[in-house]
């Protein structure tokens, strides 16, 4: 059997700072949740919502799946497990913001683009990441002569939009926004500067929010 101790450990010390040394945190989750956002991310291990924002338990109801993608809006007699989440977050827990959160070095997204050289990824993810198909699209029309690594790290940011758009299909997700009730955001996390950008609606750019992390003293060195 698999050594997992080291999970077994942070366990307890996720008691002890959450549970042991706050009851009333405890106490307040015990009787429910009313989280404020409603974050769909990538299954990707190293992009955690919960370690990468620093949020308490209670804090953000989170959808993970591969590349971070929003079907559209359908009904069928399939099963809608990304679709029912939403749902929930947004007509039961009544969440006034949903955060899609995309990110650099993204598997899904490199297989995307790759099945446009007639390589499918797997039994399901194939099938999966070509929700984002128009992304890829745009990218290898409008950057056709960059290099594969920009084309890459665009069609990352292009999905965020796609699933953007399709979160406004839902009814009761346009409905919220349209009242002013709920605010969509899209954001994109550099995992090799740790910058985070946001989507501008009216710039049509993703712009910085978080800089890079330096510590102090580099700082006084740059200045």
């Amino acid at each position: 059997m698999a050594d997992v101790s080291k999970f077994l450990e942070g366990i307890g010390v996720f008691q002890k700072q959450h549970f042991g040394e706050n009851a009333e945190l405890a106490s307040s989750l015990a009787s429910g949740q009313r989280p404020q956002a409603l974050l769909i991310g990538c299954c990707d291990s190293r992009v955690d919502p919960a370690l990468l924002t620093a949020c308490a338990p209670g804090d953000l109801f989170i959808l993970r799946n591969i590349a971070n993608l929003v079907p559209p809006y359908a009904k069928s007699d399939d099963f809608h497990g990304v679709s029912s989440s939403i749902e929930y977050a947004v007509c039961y827990l009544n969440v006034t913001d949903i955060i899609v959160l995309g990110h650099s070095q993204c598997g899904g997204i490199n297989a995307l683009m790759s099945s446009a050289k007639g390589e499918i990824a797997g039994e399901f993810i194939g099938k999966w990441v070509s929700i984002a198909e128009s992304a890829r699209d745009k990218v290898l029309q409008d950057m056709s002569d960059s290099s594969e690594e920009q084309q890459l790290r665009a069609c990352e940011r292009e999905a965020i939009l796609v699933s953007l758009k399709n979160l406004m299909s839902f009814p009761w997700v346009r409905e919220k926004v349209n009242r002013g009730q709920l605010s969509l955001h899209g954001w994109y996390y550099n995992i090799v500067t740790g910058q985070l950008c946001c989507y501008n609606q009216l710039t049509g750019e993703f712009e910085m929010l978080v800089e890079s992390y330096r510590p102090k003293e580099q700082k006084k060195k740059a200045g």
